[in-house]
């Protein structure tokens, strides 16, 4: 099969990789459309240590060979991209995706879905309800990750928030917390990309130190940091209100230099670490009216010209590429 394989020299196209083989409990899924994320760049220069093999983790597929479920075939789905050992304390206390063993789709030890086939475990599949369409499928894992937010801090109507960032991750999270009636406002650099919350009725902020230090003086109950960035995570704690919540909703791939932290002690702030979330409320969130996503979508490739589309992908001012094996 075609893939596009991360080494030490690089990503490259390999046209004759052999087709992944299935373990007895997993599936071997036909790779239908698959989504660029911030985490396959950051891969790209060495983040977590270096990735070696297939990358890529979002995307929807059709299940061609599930020997232990055979019903599964034929099946759309989209597939949850942790895999923990199953044997230790973390996976017997149901936290399988910290599990220290884990493999992660296209991230730890696993190959992924930028390629014509990849394989998971029956265990991580859910299928995709047939009038979804695989444009909007595809975002079924990012959207999860946002959704993850609810699950850990409880955001009510009135409550004010702050989203610092306009990237692909900071929209999603923007769309989620729309949900929940909290007095959102979003904080970017990018005109257009705020333009496509604005157009949702969205209250968005051209994040400039006149206006970051006027939203500073109303300081939020939740602030979630989206940027990634040092001075985005600086910015973040400047925004937070004593006893409130700093959720980290980003891809850091270097260490912070500095931050304050007699801040935190004193104003007594609750840090929350983010990231992997529950995909069937993303793929209900995708069937309803309110997270067509496809005005996200910048520009989609064929596998073929996968090293473009990864290209673009890393470029200032561009939402989600795909690529369609």
């Amino acid at each position: 099969m075609r893939a596009l394989v991360l080494s030490a020299h690089g990503l490259h196209l390999v046209h004759e990789r052999p087709v992944p083989q299935p373990a007895p409990d997993e599936a071997l899924i036909r790779v239908r459309l698959a989504g660029v994320c911030a985490t396959d760049i950051e891969l790209m220069h060495g983040y977590k240590g270096g990735f070696v093999g297939v990358l890529g983790h979002e995307f929807v597929g059709e299940v061609v060979a599930a020997t232990a479920d055979p019903a599964w075939v034929g099946r759309r789905v989209v597939g949850e991209i942790n895999v923990g050992c199953g044997e230790c304390s973390l996976c017997r206390r149901g936290l399988g995706k910290h599990c220290r063993q884990r493999t992660s789709l296209g991230i730890i030890g696993r190959d992924g879905v930028f390629a014509e086939y990849t394989t998971l475990p029956i265990a991580n599949l859910h299928e995709v309800p047939p009038t979804l369409a695989d444009e909007q499928a595809v975002f079924t894992e990012p959207l999860a990750a946002a959704f993850e937010m609810l699950e850990q801090v409880s955001v009510t109507s009135g409550q004010r928030v702050y989203v610092l960032g306009d990237g692909r991750l900071g929209l999603l999270c923007s769309l989620v917390l729309a949900q929940t009636g909290c007095d959102l406002t979003v904080i970017g650099r990018h005109a257009a990309k705020l333009a496509l919350l604005a157009e949702r009725g969205l209250r968005t902020v051209i994040a400039t130190p006149e206006t970051l230090a006027a939203l500073g003086r109303t300081p939020a109950d939740i602030v979630v940091e989206a940027t990634g960035a040092q001075d985005g995570f600086n910015d973040a704690l400047r925004l937070v209100r004593p006893l409130g919540t700093l959720l980290l909703k980003s891809t850091y791939a270097d260490t912070l230099d500095s931050f304050d932290l007699s801040q935190l002690v004193v104003d007594e702030i609750t840090i929350v670490g983010s990231r992997c979330g529950p995909f069937p409320a993303a793929l209900a969130a995708l069937a309803g009216d309110d997270f067509d996503l496809r005005a996200l979508i910048s520009a989609e490739y064929a596998l073929d010209d996968g090293l473009a589309a990864i290209a673009l992908a890393g470029q200032k001012g561009i939402l989600k590429v795909l690529i369609r094996p």
